[in-house]
């Protein structure tokens, strides 16, 4: 049913005229199409136009890469960078760097996710539930009164 309007989620990019014929309109649609329910495979964009490409060595990087992200994110959740009594501003600086790595970190995360990649969610979640297990169970750390560094993320 092609009356012109969006019907769906399926119709979101309006499919640009052609003078060629359906070829070229199937093929600017194809190329602007865009998953709205998870899928598997490598085919995916995931952070960057074509990135990784459909190849399988790019896409095993590409998982890579949102896993260390998101055990990163964790880590810098759950781990003291600053001795007590240091100097408040000093303090304060690089508790502001921190917190804007984490949250660029976590938003690059979400980002990837948004491919609604099975595999990507998956190394997500793992990535996450790693991070959390090294810096706060697997060292077994003594707690401490102070709190970490940063306040945990909330949704």
């Amino acid at each position: 049913m092609d009356d012109g309007h969006m019907h769906g989620m399926g119709g979101m990019v309006p499919t640009p005229p052609s003078t060629n014929g359906t070829t070229m309109t199937m093929m600017m649609h194809h190329k602007m199409m865009m998953h709205m329910t998870f899928f598997w495979g490598k085919d995916a964009d995931i952070l960057f136009n074509n990135w990784p490409g459909g190849k399988s060595g790019m896409y095993v990087l590409a998982l890579v890469f949102v896993f260390v992200m998101a055990v990163l994110v964790e880590l810098l959740s759950h781990t003291r960078f600053i001795k007590p009594g240091s100097n408040h501003v000093v303090s304060g600086l690089i508790k502001t760097l921190l917190h804007v790595l984490r949250v660029g970190l976590a938003y690059l995360v979400m980002l990837a996710l948004m491919s609604f990649n099975g595999g990507v969610f998956l190394v997500a979640v793992l990535g996450h539930a790693l991070g959390f297990f090294v810096s706060t169970v697997a060292f077994n750390k003594p707690p401490q009164n102070e709190g970490f560094d940063l306040p945990p993320i909330s949704c």
